[in-house]
């Protein structure tokens, strides 16, 4: 099976379903609209020139279009390269890492998309989304001529999307994500989540994403249920267009479903419709999965995944009885994947040690254009995730953090997640992040929170609080308030930004 393949038979088995539904504007489009403009989308590359194997640049805001032009090039046996638009800034080296041939974008970027095209041979055309531009060609003129498809691509071991990483442990990399093993992990996730025709699912985060292909698009197609997209997400206007389009499922990171929760307390209203949100991005605190179920009767559904891997490592159940709220397990692992803990010299380690999580079953191809870091994480056969963590007895997963973020203090490993979750229990703390910082004594461990609002940071209550909840030397943790964290696109707190601002002389409350 294709990527492709999953709205083409929708539309051949109930073409009057609602599809995609974009919330900002109020458009939807049927299983069968959707199919025939995605043929018109693959008959417009086509005629640029766009041929199997060539890159399609998608450098916009959430949409129709977006969307449309995904899937249009999965159907000509393009790959579909999405970069956010966050990163305008640094679209240059996007486009020299994976040379498109034909850039569809967004007109607000038409001056940062000619700018980094100039510095890149081999682009054959730029089209614009809202319109005619100096240089570009327009997509609505382009579409209207209607220019025919040619065969729908049909190999399925094909890369079909590079998905990049995050870039939070260097320059970000483009993973390429093969159709079949991409769309077989899907539908497993569909029958973890218990998706059916009659589901609604919301996702309000960045299509440029890999969590929103294998979170909100790709099991929701499989199953025939409808998809909405939403491009300038708050806790009000998100509030309400959940309840306006009857959602049964919140895809999203823990800054939007933290947002959902506040909202809810806030207006004293819920989302009657809504059945289970499912997180992505980052680690939830269990204070965030606990206070869904007790206060909105609602399971929050964690999954662990990661850009390499089109798909999860391992995901919880979406029913109270089944979820585990207060604790950091996140569930079994997937049954298309084989997971297993590995030592520092590859061999398999006895259930509940600590080691690095690894995998089997299907993950990407390599990093676009970059075998020696592909060869640094696919070894024997496995992916290496690059997380430690550990598995139980019955297979449940628990994550204690990303390996390059673990910080030696002393003769004392430090793991971030243990401060950060003890901190987020403490009512004034909304988000912490633990970060290690260079110093004249050498590397410090400095803990960033942001507040919530119900009253000032109590240092010393903090650090007692630490003492009483972890086993770590808490007299050499400073805490620091900051106004925000700097966050990736994907919803993570970038702690490289972070570990440079506190560098450079933030002071730590006392």
């Amino acid at each position: 099976m294709l990527m492709h393949g999953l709205l083409l038979d929708g539309a051949a088995r109930h073409p009057d379903r609602d599809c995609f539904h974009w919330v900002d504007r109020n458009r939807g489009l049927t299983y069968g609209e959707a199919a025939e403009l995605i043929g018109d989308f693959a008959g417009l590359l086509h005629e640029l020139g766009v041929r199997h194997g060539d890159r399609v640049t998608i450098f916009a805001h959430n949409g129709l279009d977006y969307l449309l032009a995904m899937f249009g090039a999965w159907q000509i046996g393009a790959i579909a390269a999405l970069v956010n638009v966050k990163f305008a800034d640094e679209l240059d080296y996007y486009f020299q890492d994976h040379t498109p041939t034909v850039v569809i974008y967004t007109h607000d970027m038409g001056e940062k998309v000619m700018a980094a095209a100039a510095n890149t041979p081999g682009i054959r055309a730029l089209v614009c989304m809202d319109g005619p531009q100096q240089g570009a060609a327009s997509l609505p003129d382009m579409l209207a001529a209607k220019f025919k498809a040619p065969g729908v691509a049909s190999d399925e071991d094909a890369i079909a999307h590079l998905a990049y990483t995050s870039g939070t442990t260097g320059k970000p990399k483009g993973a390429g994500l093969r159709h079949e093993p991409t769309v077989r992990a899907t539908r497993v996730i569909a029958e973890r989540l218990r998706i059916t025709g009659n589901d609604i699912s919301f996702g309000p985060t960045a299509l440029s994403s890999s969590y929103q292909l294998v979170g909100n698009l790709l099991p929701q197609l499989s199953k025939g249920a409808a998809i909405n997209i939403m491009g300038r997400w708050t806790a009000e206007t998100g509030f309400a267009a959940l309840k306006a389009r009857g959602a049964t499922m919140l895809i999203a990171n823990p800054t939007v479903l933290t947002d959902y929760l506040d909202q809810s307390r806030a207006s004293g209203e819920r989302v009657n419709s809504l059945r289970m949100g499912l997180s992505g991005g980052g680690p939830v605190p269990p204070t965030l999965k606990a206070a869904w179920a007790e206060e909105l009767s609602l399971p929050l559904v964690e999954s662990y995944g990661q850009s390499e891997l089109g798909g999860f490592v391992a995901l919880g159940y979406p029913s109270l009885a089944e979820s585990d709220p207060i604790s950091r397990r996140i569930g079994p692992a997937l049954p298309d994947k084989d997971v297993r803990i590995l030592s520092p010299e590859g061999t398999e380690v006895p259930v509940g040690t600590v080691g690095e999580i690894a995998l089997t079953g299907g993950f990407m191809a390599g990093y676009w254009g970059k075998p020696e870091k592909t060869a640094e994480v696919l070894r024997n056969g496995f992916l290496l995730t690059g997380d430690i963590g550990t598995m139980a007895a019955d297979g449940a997963i628990t994550i204690l953090g990303r390996r390059s973020e673990l910080l030696r203090i002393g003769k004392q490993s430090w793991y971030p997640r243990d401060i950060e979750e003890a901190l987020c229990t403490i009512a004034t703390i909304r988000d912490a992040a633990l970060v290690g910082v260079l110093g004249e004594n050498g590397l410090r461990p400095v803990a960033a929170v942001t507040l919530s609002g119900t009253g000032a940071l109590d240092a010393a209550a903090c650090k007692t609080h630490l003492l009483n909840t972890t086993n770590y030397d808490i007299d050499r943790l400073e805490i620091v308030v900051v106004e925000e964290m700097p966050m990736t696109p994907t919803g993570k707190i970038a702690k490289a930004e972070l570990t440079h601002r506190l560098g450079g002389g933030t002071k730590a409350q006392n």
